[in-house]
């Protein structure tokens, strides 16, 4: 996978959101909402190559969670990005 580039993640409050650069990447029927972690896993992968795994990673070395439900937290944001139109396979 890989981040879609025209996409900024920005603070809001305590959350994140990822707003578009470009008005062609805009719609207006999704907000794209991350808490704390998922913002830390945006910022580590964008612009780069990545995948559940290496998400997985990530999240194992800064919270210090299990493999299994790293994975499993890993996998389902993949998912939310990829049908959000965030990243690309």
């Amino acid at each position: 996978m890989k981040t879609i580039p025209g996409f900024t993640l920005r603070p809001l409050g305590k959350e994140f959101i990822i707003t578009a650069e470009s008005i062609k990447q805009i719609n207006f029927n999704k907000m794209i909402s991350l808490n704390e972690s998922a913002a830390y896993l945006w910022k580590s992968v964008d612009g780069k190559d990545f995948n559940a795994e290496d998400l997985a990673d990530l999240l194992v070395e800064r919270y210090e969670i299990d493999r299994e439900t790293a994975l499993r937290d890993s996998k389902a944001i993949a998912a939310k990005w990829l049908e959000a139109g965030i990243v690309t396979e």
